[in-house]
C-alpha cells in the first residue's frame, strides 16, 4: 500500500461525565464522514475500506436491531471470533443501547464459553461463523438468560434452522425497519448513555481458577487512552493493525480507547495465520503486541540469519554490532558520536531497512508490548534494528495501562513511569498498587475479590516491584510465582524464561527453583525452527515428542542455557532440564488465553517431572492426556530425558 507519511491531526478531547465511546463515534462519523477512512479489512485477498459514515451506519442498524430483539438497559452481549468490523459494530452497538460487551476468546473450550455466557447473564451472543454458533448451542441449555445466537459468516451455516439462531444482516434489517418507524430512536438513547455508564464486562486471563468479570466505565477506558496519547500522541493519518484478540484488554486499549479519539484507521487482517504478512502491506505506525508476537519476529530473523549466505551473515552481524552500540548509548543517556550516527546510517542502509520492511516496522512510530515480561535480549535487538519498542504495564482492572516508557527514557530492565493522572505507590510488603480515573468498579457479582482488590480507591495488582532512583516501575514478578533460592535470595521465574526464549530454538519454558536446591526448567522447543535445524543435519524424525527426545536436540538446548547461566548469580542458574514431549498449550489449561503460565496448575499437572529433576533420576516415565481445542482428549505415553548443564 502506498499511504503518504504525512502526520496528520490530534486534538485532545474533553472527556466529561456525560461522554460515552458511542457519543464520540457519533461526533467522529459527523466530523469524517465518508471522506476518511475508519476501517479496513482483507477479504479475499482486497483491502476493502469502511468510511466512519458507513461505521456508524452498521452500529446503527445492528444497534436497533438488537432493541427490535428485546435489549435493555445494562444487558450483556457476548461477542466471540477473529477480528473483524462485525465484532467492532456489535460491541458499539450493545454500548450505544446502554448495554455493555462482554468478549471471548475464539479458541476457548466449550465449558469456559459456557461459564462466561452464564456468569454474565448474557442475552445475546454474536458468532462469527459455524464453529462459534456450534459452541453457543452446545451451552445454551446451561445459560437461561440467553435468548439469542447471532451469527454473521455464512459458510457451514445453510441447514442450520434452529428458532434461537438469527443472521447479522437480519438483525440490521430489524434495525434498519424500527429506524424507519422511530427515525431518532438511536440518538435518542445514546444520549442517555454517561460515562459512569459500565461499558464493558471483562473477563481476566484466570491464572489461579475461574476468571473474574472486571466492570469497565466509558469515563475509565476513555481517560486511559487520552492519559497513553499525552505521552504518545496518535494521528488521524496513522494505521493501526488489530489482530490481537478483541477478549485481551490490551487490543481495545487501542482499538477503542486510542482509535476513537485519535481517529485513526483500523486494519484486520484476512487471517490469523495471514497477520504477519497483512502487517508488512500496511506497514502501521503504532503497533501493540504481545510479547510473543515479539520473539516469533526475532526468532524468524534468527532462522534466515542461520540459512542466509555468508556474505549476508557477515553484513547482518556488523550491522547488529553497530546497532547495539548505538541503542546501548541511548539507554545510558549518553551522546551519540557523529562517526557512530554515520555508522548507524550505514547499517540502516546494508541491513535495518530491509529487516524492518520485512517485519512491517518500515514506518512504525510507537511500538508497545504488554501482558508479560519481555527479556532485555528481545528488547535490546528492536533498538538496534531502529524500532521505538517501549514496555507498558497495567491490567484489565485499570483499562489496560497505567505506566509506560517515554521515548527518550528507555531502561529495558523497568516498565517505565506513570502516564498522567496515574499514581503507582509500593506497599510495605512490596506489592504494586494504583490509584487513576482509569481504575474499574469492581467484580461482576463477586463483592469479596472487589474487596481485596479495591481498598481506599488504590488498586492492588498483586505484583511485586520497586520503584528506583530514576522514578522506574521495576515488576518483579507475581508476588505468588518469586522463586526463593538455595542462597535465600528471590529470583523472578519469568525474567529467566525471557532469557531463555531469547534462542531461536525454545519457544516456551518454565523455570522451577522456589525453596529448591537448585534451579530447573522444563522446555519447549520451537518445532519448526528445530526441525529444520535436524533436517538440515541429516537427523530423522516423525513428530514434536520424537525430535524434542533427541540427544543432539538436548545438545542445543544445553548450550543455549549455558549461555544464559553466564549471566546468573550462582545460586540463579540452571543446573538440569527437560525437554517436554509437547508445547504449553491453553486447551490443556497450561496457559491463559493471553499466554500466561498457569504456573499452579503445571506444577500440579507435570509433578512426576519436578519430581524426576530433583531426584537426580536419567528418565522421566510420562503416562497423560492431550486435550483438543473441539473437547478430543489423546492419551500418551513416554520416556523424557533428564540433562544436566555443566558449570558456566
Amino acid at each position: 500500500m502506498s499511504r503518504g507519511d504525512k502526520k496528520g491531526h490530534y486534538e485532545e478531547i474533553e472527556i466529561t461525565e456525560d461522554l460515552t465511546l458511542p457519543k464520540l463515534l457519533l461526533r467522529m462519523a459527523k466530523k469524517y464522514g465518508d471522506r476518511k477512512v475508519a476501517l479496513r479489512e482483507k477479504e479475499f485477498g482486497i483491502w476493502r475500506p469502511v468510511t466512519w459514515a458507513e461505521y456508524l451506519k452498521n452500529v446503527k442498524e445492528f444497534a436497533l436491531g438488537l432493541v427490535s430483539l428485546g435489549i435493555e438497559r445494562g444487558d450483556k452481549v457476548v461477542m466471540i471470533g477473529d477480528n473483524r468490523p462485525e465484532g467492532l459494530y456489535a460491541e458499539m452497538a450493545a454500548m450505544s443501547v446502554g448495554g455493555a460487551g462482554v468478549w471471548i476468546f475464539q479458541d476457548c473450550l466449550i465449558d469456559e464459553v459456557q461459564y462466561i455466557v452464564d456468569h454474565s447473564d448474557a442475552k445475546f451472543y454474536v458468532a462469527e461463523g459455524q464453529e462459534e454458533v456450534d459452541k453457543g448451542l452446545a451451552i445454551r441449555d446451561q445459560c437461561p438468560k440467553l435468548k439469542k445466537i447471532i451469527w454473521d459468516d455464512p459458510k457451514g451455516m445453510r441447514h442450520y434452522d434452529d428458532p434461537m439462531l438469527i443472521s447479522f444482516k437480519e438483525v440490521q434489517r430489524l434495525g434498519r425497519e424500527l429506524d424507519e418507524k422511530e427515525p431518532g430512536l438511536f440518538e435518542e438513547l445514546v444520549n442517555q448513555g454517561k460515562g459512569d455508564d459500565i461499558c464493558l464486562l471483562f473477563y481476566t486471563s484466570g491464572t489461579t481458577g475461574q476468571p473474574k468479570g472486571a466492570l469497565l466505565t466509558h469515563y475509565n477506558m476513555l481517560k486511559m487512552g487520552q492519559n497513553l496519547m499525552r505521552v504518545d500522541p496518535c494521528y488521524d493519518t496513522d494505521d493501526f493493525v488489530s489482530y490481537l484478540p478483541f477478549a485481551w484488554i490490551g487490543e481495545q486499549m487501542m482499538s477503542i480507547s486510542c482509535g476513537l479519539q485519535a481517529g485513526f484507521t483500523i486494519n484486520f487482517p484476512e487471517e490469523p495465520e495471514t497477520a504477519m504478512e497483512n502487517i508488512r502491506e500496511i506497514g502501521p505506525h503504532v503497533m501493540f503486541a504481545n510479547p510473543r508476537m515479539y520473539e516469533q519476529m526475532v526468532r524468524n530473523i534468527q532462522v534466515k540469519h542461520l540459512d542466509a549466505t555468508w556474505l549476508k551473515r557477515v553484513a547482518f552481524n556488523l550491522a547488529m554490532k553497530i546497532g547495539y552500540h548505538v541503542a546501548d548509548l541511548k539507554f545510558a543517556k549518553k551522546p551519540i558520536p557523529w562517526y557512530w550516527k554515520a555508522l548507524q546510517y550505514f547499517a540502516y542502509l546494508i541491513c535495518h531497512k530491509k529487516l524492518k520492511d520485512h517485519l512491517g516496522l518500515s514506518r512504525i512510530r510507537h511500538a508497545y508490548t504488554g501482558g508479560a515480561a519481555m527479556g532485555p535480549d528481545h528488547f535490546r535487538f528492536f533498538h538496534a534494528i531502529g524500532v521505538n519498542l517501549k514496555q507498558i504495564y497495567g491490567q484489565t482492572e485499570i483499562a489496560g495501562i497505567s505506566v509506560l516508557h517515554r521515548d527518550d527514557d528507555i531502561k529495558f530492565d523497568t516498565v517505565g513511569k506513570p502516564i498522567p493522572e496515574t499514581e503507582v505507590r509500593i506497599t510495605e510488603e512490596g506489592e504494586i498498587i494504583s490509584r487513576s480515573p482509569s481504575v474499574f468498579k469492581g467484580y461482576y457479582k463477586n463483592p469479596e475479590a472487589t474487596a481485596k482488590t479495591l481498598r481506599d480507591g488504590w488498586l492492588h495488582s498483586g505484583d511485586t516491584g520497586f520503584i528506583d532512583a530514576d522514578g522506574h516501575l521495576v515488576v518483579f514478578d507475581r508476588t505468588k510465582d518469586i522463586m526463593v533460592l538455595s542462597d535465600g535470595s528471590k529470583s523472578s521465574p519469568q525474567f529467566l524464561e525471557a532469557r531463555l526464549k531469547f534462542s531461536p530454538y525454545i519457544k516456551d519454558a518454565w523455570v522451577i527453583g522456589d525453596k529448591m536446591p537448585y534451579v530447573t526448567a522444563v522446555i519447549c522447543i520451537d518445532y519448526n525452527t528445530v526441525g529444520k535445524w535436524a533436517e538440515d543435519r541429516g537427523i530423522a524424525y516423525t513428530s514434536y515428542p520424537e525430535l524434542s527426545q533427541k540427544p543432539e536436540v538436548y545438545e542445543l538446548v544445553k548450550k543455549a542455557i549455558v549461555e544464559v547461566n553466564k549471566t546468573l548469580p550462582p545460586a540463579a542458574k540452571i543446573k538440569r532440564f527437560v525437554n517436554l514431549y509437547k508445547e504449553f498449550d491453553p486447551d490443556d489449561d497450561e496457559l491463559t488465553r493471553t499466554r500466561k503460565l498457569r504456573r499452579a496448575f503445571v506444577a500440579q499437572r507435570y509433578k512426576e517431572i519436578v519430581d524426576g529433576l530433583y531426584s537426580g533420576v536419567e528418565m522421566i516415565h510420562i503416562d497423560t492426556t492431550i486435550t483438543y481445542e473441539d473437547g478430543r482428549i489423546s492419551h500418551i505415553k513416554t520416556d523424557l530425558r533428564v540433562q544436566d548443564v555443566p558449570e558456566s
